[in-house]
Parts: C-alpha cells; sequence; structure tokens
C-alpha cells in the first residue's frame, strides 16, 4: 500500500467517525426532545381533563368524554383514565384502553410520583394529580405518530447525507493526499536525477520555512558533503596513484636499464642498493597511506591506553635518528611538569607516528637538519608539545593547505616526501581530541604546536 492511498484511508476513517458521531448525536438528541415535548404536551392534556373533571362541578365524565371525543387538540390514540384513592376508576376516555392499567402500575405511580412506559408504538405517562381535597391518579397513554413521522425522514436525510459525505470524502481524500504529496513526489523525482556525474545539483528548497524546505536543506546539505567526500577520494586516489607509481617506474626502469647488457657485480649492487631504497619508501608510503585512510574512517579502529608522551618522544628520537644518523633532536622539558601530568590517554602507536613525522618533518626542513622539541605543561588538561626548527619557513599562502593530502609546498619540491605527513598528524591530532596550530616565518623559524589532553594517574 503506498503512502497515497494509506493517507486516504486515514483522512476517509477520521471523517467517517466524525460524521458518525455527530449524525449519531444530532439523531439522538431529536429522539430526546421528541420524546420530552411529546410527554410534556400528554400530560398537559391529561392534567387539563382531571381539572375539568374535579374542579367543574358542571361537567360529568360522559360530559368529558363528549368534550374529549369532539377535542381537535387530541393526541393520536390518546387515552386518560383518572383512578381514586380506593383505584376506582373515576374516568376514561372512549374506547378500549390502549395500554394494560393494573393495581401494581397505581401503586408504582403513588410510589414514584410520575412515571413513564411504552407498549408497543404506545407510550404513556403516569403521574398524581392533587385537587384541593383529594389526590387522583391519572394515567395518559398516546401514539406520536407525527414525531416518529419527522423523526423517521430527519434519519432517512442523516443516512443520505452520510452516504453521500462518503463519496465525497473518498474523492476529496485522494485529492488531499495527492496535494500533500506532490512536494515529496517532487524531491523524489529530484533526488532520482542525480548521480555520481552530477553531484553538484541541489534540490529546491521552497519557502525554507516548512519542514519539507527544511528537510529539502538536509539533504542538500548531505549532498555537499558527499560530494566533498567524493571529491576527497577521488584526488586521494589519483595522488595515491601518482606516489606509488612514480617509485616503481624508477625501479623498474633502473632493472630494465641493467638487463640491457652484462654489468660488473658492482653495477648490480648498486642497482640493488637503489631498489632496496625505492621498495622502503615504497613501504613506507603504503604504511603512511593506510594510516591515513584508517584514521579518516568515521569510526577508526583504536587502541585507547594510558601512556606517557616522554617516553614516546624519546622511542620515536632514538628510532629517526637509528635511520638518519645526521638529523639532530633536541628535547626540553619544562621543569614546572609535575611526572603524572605526561601521562596522556589515546592510540600510543598512532601518537608516535604524529611525533615521528613532525620530529621527521623539523630535521628534513630545517638549513642544519636540526629540530627542538619543548615539553609544556600549558594546563592541568593538556600537554603542549612544540616541533621548532630554523630554515626556509612556509609561505603565508600555503600555511592553510599545508595539512591538505599530497599538498607540497613550492619550494620543498626538491626535498624528497610524499605530502602525507602533516594531513596524517593533523587527523591523529584531531582524533584525539587535540588541537595543532603553525607559525612560520619564511626564512627564519618554523613552529608547530601540539596539544594532547592529559590524564592524571
Amino acid at each position: 500500500m503506498n503512502i497515497r492511498t494509506r493517507l486516504t484511508l486515514i483522512f476517509f476513517s477520521l471523517v467517517v467517525v466524525m460524521l458518525s458521531v455527530i449524525c449519531i448525536s444530532i439523531y439522538f438528541f431529536s429522539d430526546n426532545y421528541r420524546k420530552e415535548d411529546f410527554y410534556r404536551r400528554l400530560k398537559n392534556r391529561a392534567t387539563n381533563t382531571a381539572q375539568v373533571l374535579t374542579e367543574v362541578k358542571e361537567v360529568n365524565a360522559d360530559l368529558l368524554k363528549r368534550m374529549e371525543r369532539n377535542n381537535p387538540a387530541s393526541l393520536p390514540n390518546q387515552y386518560i383514565a383518572i383512578y381514586n384513592y380506593r383505584n376506582e376508576e373515576l374516568y376514561s376516555s372512549d374506547g378500549t384502553p390502549v395500554v394494560n392499567i393494573d393495581t401494581a402500575l397505581l401503586n408504582r405511580i403513588r410510589l414514584q410520583k410520575e412515571i413513564s412506559f411504552k407498549e408497543g408504538k404506545v407510550e404513556a405517562l403516569g403521574f398524581l394529580f392533587a385537587d384541593r381535597y383529594d389526590r387522583f391518579t391519572v394515567v395518559a397513554a398516546a401514539t406520536d405518530v407525527y414525531g416518529r413521522d419527522a423523526l423517521a425522514n430527519l434519519r432517512n436525510v442523516l443516512v443520505l447525507t452520510f452516504s453521500l459525505s462518503l463519496l465525497l470524502v473518498s474523492v476529496l481524500g485522494w485529492v488531499y493526499a495527492g496535494r500533500v504529496l506532490s512536494p515529496i513526489s517532487k524531491i523524489v523525482s529530484q533526488v532520482s536525477e542525480i548521480t555520481e556525474v552530477n553531484m553538484n545539483r541541489r534540490l529546491d528548497e521552497g519557502n525554507q520555512k516548512d519542514e519539507l524546505s527544511k528537510l529539502s536543506q538536509t539533504f542538500n546539505s548531505m549532498l555537499e558533503r558527499l560530494q566533498a567526500a567524493f571529491l576527497s577520494q577521488k584526488n586521494f586516489i589519483a595522488n595515491a596513484s601518482h606516489e606509488i607509481k612514480t617509485p616503481i617506474t624508477i625501479m623498474t626502469s633502473e632493472i630494465d636499464v641493467s638487463l640491457l647488457q652484462p654489468r660488473n657485480p658492482d653495477y648490480y649492487v648498486k642497482v640493488l642498493r637503489s631498489v632496496l631504497g625505492g621498495l622502503r619508501g615504497l613501504n613506507d608510503l603504503t604504511t603512511q597511506l593506510l594510516l591515513l585512510a584508517q584514521t579518516s574512517a568515521s569510526e577508526p579502529k583504536t587502541n585507547f591506553t594510558m601512556f606517557r608522551i616522554d617516553d614516546a618522544l624519546w622511542e620515536m628520537k632514538e628510532e629517526l635518528l637509528k635511520a638518519f644518523p645526521k638529523y639532530k633532536v633536541d628535547i626540553d622539558f619544562d621543569l614546572k611538569i609535575e611526572p603524572d601530568s605526561l601521562s596522556v590517554f589515546g592510540d600510543e602507536h598512532l601518537v608516535k607516528v604524529a611525533i615521528l613525522n613532525l620530529m621527521d618533518n623539523g630535521c628534513k626542513y630545517s638549513d642544519d637538519n636540526r629540530t627542538v622539541i619543548q615539553l609544556e605543561a600549558g594546563s592541568a588538561d593538556f600537554i603542549t608539545l612544540r616541533f621548532v626548527n630554523l630554515g626556509k619557513g612556509i609561505d603565508a599562502d600555503e600555511l592553510t593547505k599545508i595539512f591538505d593530502p599530497f599538498f607540497r609546498g613550492k619550494g620543498n619540491l626538491s626535498i624528497k616526501g610524499s605530502g602525507i605527513g602533516l594531513s596524517l598528524v593533523k587527523r591523529i591530532v584531531s582524533l584525539h581530541r587535540g588541537a595543532i596550530t603553525v607559525r612560520s616565518v619564511p626564512g627564519e623559524v618554523t613552529e608547530f604546536t601540539v596539544r594532547f589532553p592529559v590524564r592524571t594517574v
């Protein structure tokens, strides 16, 4: 069942229930009014008859019967009977009684003072009537022909109106559901036309006030994020392919050249060392690409534990100097730092990768292959690391781009690198709810400041 049919049925059901309640209420209150009006008129006629009989001495029962017989205001099948306190009949209308009057009924009337009851189509009323000297029991009955005809006519009108209303509501419900769903159908149509080829298209946001406009705005925001993600993925794949292809091409060319003719053993050793260096670089690049992909996931897999940031610094310094003996790394500690405040809660392996990248960049891009690391207690909640080096620095227009994957500054193209390191560092720091900033004065100093949240142990 589609939404339009469902909305039509819901609308139809609600209107049916509402119309049913209205029609039943009208019929019920009309019937109550008919009964009250009929019993009121019946009691008035019976009371008038009793007054004439008991208060007018010139009128006896026979005369009263003739008067009632010729009274045009009498009700259909009207029958009135009057009894004294000994249940003796003082008066009764002409004709056969239309209701059964017995002693039990008279006693019940005296007990309750007024009762109403029904026998078939005849409706009757019993009540006590008192004059100055005595009390009488009056029973009046008649058939409400006109009232019941009017009620039957009302019932027919309500049934006809109800039936026509159902037909009208069905049509209006279908049209109403179509109009309600028209903006949604429009959105569905627009969404179906958006593919990876034309992801720059956006939905019509309408008046930008109602819920459907907010839905379109939300969807457009999602499209913008998806477009940015697809573009980033596309650029990532293109750059990663280029970075991986370059060393493979170089190694392949070296091997092809070495196979053109016989060479001496020293040449082959040189080629093998070159290929080995290329493979190591390719292995490092692949590792960084995997880490970049891992930290870029919406829910990256991490292994958060407590570890000391100073131990990570010394370990990464030792590893870097083992690979590049000419590098120089100085680590300065703030003497105000409490030992307990050096504990960091995070993924130790990823934090070490970030530290190693910043150390390597600091040495690689400095004039003297030296970087200075300052460890400071910025606050009770954060530990601050500053990586400072002297060199060419970074141009002001490139400072906002250096954390983009595969971006490399114009002045550093001659230095070997892939442009992945800083983007990986930023994502690792963000993953740990930290912050990284950079300050650079070209030709003088470059300083990266990293803040990691700490936990006191």
